[in-house]
């Protein structure tokens, strides 16, 4: 059944969604220039990068919860306007102690998915609800529209203008989501108290079940899409700005496979596409541990990897609306989202960690391959009898 409206509601979801993403990483893009200009090691780097994902996967929470209370249009403007103020502070911030607080902060935006998954659910039957999720899944473009603007951005106005063009942006869009959007017809305000909404939502297996499997889809994602420029111009020995094309080319590929996860969802079932993207994921970190050579085959891994981890991070969320009720999908996506950007906060630690210890990323890469196995044992596990189709 067609609901007037849900697809300019998902246009502008999605649109919201990519343009908070993209404030979300402006620290990875340039953190060649950061570490060069404050004499950073490996691992403050890799800090730098990863600080902006924990309040983006914490904040997931309380948001989805607000989600459910206030609705998507609102909350969408909230995050639009407030995340402002970090984007502004880390633009104007020239010591690692300030960078790092502003990156901090600089989560918030991050934490608009929670907002969208329950905005685009309501406005989409259950059979159609993997393609929306997916649909708006790809607004995590807006990493690679960040891999690929920023540094030009900053080298042509420089940095602190570039974060007030975001921030103009931010706001920008925080209007049109109050004024053009609205919530589905079919969706109604929890009235309940939140804390007893989330305690019900950890009740549920299910919610710690795709907790698990998006901390590897979605967290391998994130972690590659801030912490790849880096990577890519301490292997490789790329310039700022060719590191930042490639990132933006991984990050371009997730987002493509993205609904294609989702849509495959509907159509085979959400299993079978998780099993497929742990799968692949396993075999291209394997490759990559090998550190070959850039372009061919290192290049065509790396995108090969983005593939099969967006693939995975549409079907966990079609695996969401199939296992949990519409009226909890908010909170238990706060929790689930909140894994998912945990998953991708550790990884740039760890690799910036075995980089300063062994000149090398084998390491960090053999264990993205053993966590991709263990995930892939598990869903076939846990989910091996689900119907495969509605």
């Amino acid at each position: 059944m067609l609901r007037n409206g849900q697809a300019r509601n998902l246009a502008l979801a999605t649109a919201a969604f990519a343009l908070t993403f993209w404030a979300w990483n402006l620290i990875g893009p340039l953190s060649g220039s950061y570490s060069r200009r404050l004499g950073l090691s490996p691992t403050e780097t890799s800090l730098l990068v990863a600080i902006p994902v924990l309040v983006g996967a914490l904040g997931r929470i309380p948001v989805g919860i607000l989600a459910d209370r206030l609705g998507g249009r609102r909350m969408f403007a909230v995050i639009c306007f407030v995340s402002i103020v970090p984007v502004l502070f880390v633009g104007f911030s020239d010591s690692y102690g300030w960078l790092l607080l502003w990156g901090f902060l600089l989560g918030i935006p991050g934490t608009s998915f929670a907002v969208g998954i329950p905005f685009v659910n309501a406005w989409y039957t259950p059979e159609r609800r993997g393609f929306a999720t997916g649909v708006f899944g790809a607004g995590m473009g807006g990493t690679a529209l960040s891999a690929f603007f920023t540094p030009r951005l900053a080298e042509a106005f420089g940095r602190p203008v570039t974060h007030v063009i975001m921030a103009v942006a931010l706001a920008v869009m925080g209007v049109i989501m109050l004024l053009a959007s609205r919530d589905s017809p079919s969706w109604t305000p929890a009235t309940t108290p939140a804390l007893p909404r989330m305690r019900e939502a950890m009740r549920i297996r299910a919610t710690w079940q795709c907790a698990f499997l998006y901390a590897v889809a979605f967290g391998g994602f994130v972690a590659f899409s801030t912490y790849l420029p880096t990577l890519l111009q301490a292997v490789y020995h790329f310039a700022q700005t060719d590191a930042g094309l490639r990132t933006a080319g991984f990050s371009i590929a997730a987002v493509v496979s993205r609904p294609l996860g989702g849509t495959l969802s509907d159509r085979v079932g959400p299993v079978r596409v998780l099993l497929l993207s742990f799968a692949g994921t396993a075999l291209m970190a394997l490759v990559l541990a090998f550190e070959p050579p850039a372009e061919l085959p290192a290049g065509v891994s790396f995108v090969l990897m983005a593939f099969f981890l967006g693939l995975g991070t549409g079907g966990v969320f079609a695996l969401v609306a199939r296992l949990v009720e519409p009226s909890r999908v908010g909170t238990v996506t706060g929790l689930v989202g909140a894994a998912g950007g945990l998953g991708g906060y550790f990884p740039p630690l760890v690799m910036g960690a075995v980089y300063a210890a062994t000149g090398a990323y084998a390491i960090g890469y053999g264990l993205l391959a053993l966590t991709a196995l263990a995930a892939l044992l598990y869903t076939y596990r846990a989910f091996s009898k689900l119907p495969q189709r509605d």
